[in-house]
């Protein structure tokens, strides 16, 4: 592979026209294509097998390409794919320049992103600058040349506490449970600080040739052609001065608001300062999102700034209950916290570390398909998980032999199972279907590497195909009217409208002029539809309903007006 993509410039196909914008004398800007993108995440092991091998890959996701185009989302975001020995699923990152052999090379790469292009997709590919893997040449130096090589200070390592140096430096908790702290074993003696896996040593961030090496990953990548990162755990590459003691215990929790000293410290943002000035080199919008737990909205809001990165995940929304009151808050709180930093407020409602929304939110398909259709009129921009365009559930009964989560062996199979970290994090990255039939209904040649429930293959993409009353074809449809009407997509703010308890109604307003009335029924029971629905063209409902009323039970639909 010899030619880079960086000067290409993305085709744009009639399929994939862009927004309608008010006519002007000047020659209008190009839009901020992130500000109200629909992004795809695909899991590579579990999206589509190209040689048969019973794990996803690079080749078997370029084929299936043409399925997220029709879907009518606007850019891809790739999990992990980096050469790795696989401790978490990719996200221990042994080599930033290469691709694992099990998802293919970097010719397979190159491919992809450009048969993205040529279908109007954009590829976002994540990036893990809070850890590498213990195997990462780095760290495999820093443990040959022993305590007080200068490798070392590219980790954190320390010496113990005790008399024998037999206790951690501190009392800092892994997110996988137990101690962040590993031991070397003596003479050597050292600790290091892993947040994650003891296979997941932290970086230190402090150290010149850690920020060098990651400004230089960023154009490695950006040359091959893609549009941008996003930053696994954002929020953790500074740790406070010190590294003082967390001083109480409990265990953490992944997606959490805990205020730690080695968590959204402000030093981050220096950091991502730079990598804006290295974004903004490069044509074509190349953007950076940033998965940041923090305490509270505004210091989310922090990483946006127009200086900084350009989208965060919104955990704040993806942790909110089906319930309209706590919805509004969050919506409020959300919109609020962004609108000052300029920047789009994100939406999502499922990914690889929680439980699936259909399964989570209870209520089954129809409240997660009302669910959806809610965050999709949010202004904004909004994310899909591979899977739930086709209404999967939450696996929840794979057996203990065939789970793969480390946080798994850590920490048994014990918990509640909402947040992930529990190490029930496989029943949401589950192959998925694409067949009615076959050994895994489609993924691949042969059983995926982790076990298809039984009755997979009715969920699939060639069982949903055509129906107008399948999931599939409302994800399509919604995507198609969130793409026609100026109303719906960028902007900062909603318009409440009155409507019963239990109930969410808000008006979304063009620069056009137009305008989309969107209600959602979060309760059990059918409601009447608020005034302005009257007379009123129905564009799009979650479930069977009729345009003058009344709004059935876990339903949301959208109104021309």
């Amino acid at each position: 592979m010899t030619q880079h993509l960086a000067d290409r410039t993305r085709p744009t196909s009639e399929a994939r026209a862009p927004r309608p914008t008010p006519e002007s004398g000047a020659a209008p800007r190009p839009p901020e294509w992130w500000r109200d993108a629909v992004i795809y995440q695909v899991y590579p092991r579990s999206f589509a097998d190209g040689n048969g091998d019973g794990m996803g890959d690079l080749a078997g996701i370029r084929s299936r390409l043409p399925h997220l185009a029709r879907l009518g989302v606007d850019a891809v975001w790739l999990s992990p794919f980096y050469a790795s020995p696989q401790a978490d699923a990719g996200y221990d990152v042994a080599d930033y320049r290469a691709i694992d052999p099990m998802f293919g090379d970097l010719h397979d790469a190159d491919a992809l992103i450009r048969d993205a292009h040529d279908l109007g997709l954009r590829i976002i590919v994540d990036l893990v600058p809070n850890h590498s893997s213990d195997r990462h040449e780095w760290f495999q130096r820093a443990l040959r040349e022993g305590p007080g090589s200068p490798l070392r200070d590219r980790y954190h390592f320390r010496p113990g506490r005790g008399s024998g140096g037999e206790l951690p430096p501190n009392d800092w908790e892994s997110i996988f449970g137990g101690p962040a702290w590993t031991r070397l074993p003596e003479p050597d003696g050292e600790w290091y600080l892993h947040l994650f896996a003891p296979e997941q040593p932290d970086f230190n961030w402090e150290n010149p040739a850690v920020r060098d090496e990651f400004r230089s990953v960023l154009r490695f990548w950006l040359d091959m052609g893609v549009d941008g990162f996003r930053i696994d755990v954002a929020h953790g590459l500074v740790k406070a001065p010190g590294l003082p003691d967390m001083g109480h215990a409990g265990q953490l929790r992944l997606l959490g608001t805990q205020v730690l000293p080695f968590f959204d410290q402000d030093g981050v943002h220096e950091i991502y300062r730079a990598w804006r000035q290295i974004l903004d080199e490069y044509p074509n919008q190349r953007i950076g999102v940033a998965e940041a737990w923090t305490p509270n909205e505004s210091r989310t809001a922090l990483y946006v700034r127009p200086d900084e990165l350009h989208q965060a995940f919104n955990f704040h929304y993806l942790n909110t209950p089906w319930d309209a009151a706590e919805l509004r808050r969050v919506i409020d709180s959300s919109l609020d916290s962004m609108r000052p930093v300029g920047a789009p407020t994100t939406w999502v409602l499922s990914n690889h570390d929680v439980v699936r929304h259909r399964t989570r939110l209870g209520g089954g398909l129809a409240r997660a398909r009302a669910a959806t259709l809610l965050m999709l009129a949010l202004p904004g921009s909004a994310y899909v998980y591979q899977g739930e365009e086709l209404g999967l559930p939450e696996v929840t009964d794979l057996p203990d032999e065939a789970r793969q989560d480390p946080a798994f062996f850590r920490r048994g199979s014990g918990g509640d199972g909402q947040d992930g970290q529990d190490g029930l994090r496989d029943g949401c990255r589950v192959p998925i279907p694409w067949t009615r039939d076959g050994a895994s209904f489609g993924f691949g040649g042969g059983a995926g590497w982790l076990p298809q429930p039984a009755g997979w293959g009715e969920l699939s993409v060639q069982a949903q195909e055509g129906d107008p009353d399948s999931t599939l074809e409302l994800y399509r449809s919604a995507l198609a009217v969130r793409r026609e009407q100026a109303a719906l997509g960028a902007g900062d703010g909603v318009e409440w409208l009155e409507a019963p308890e239990g109930v969410l109604a808000f008006r979304r307003r063009g620069a056009d002029g137009s305008a989309v009335l969107v209600v959602a029924n979060t309760t059990e029971a059918p409601v009447e539809l608020p005034a302005g629905c009257a007379g009123a063209r129905l564009l799009l409902a979650s479930g069977p309903c009729r345009a003058d009323g009344p709004l059935p039970a876990d339903t949301t639909a959208w109104w021309q007006g």
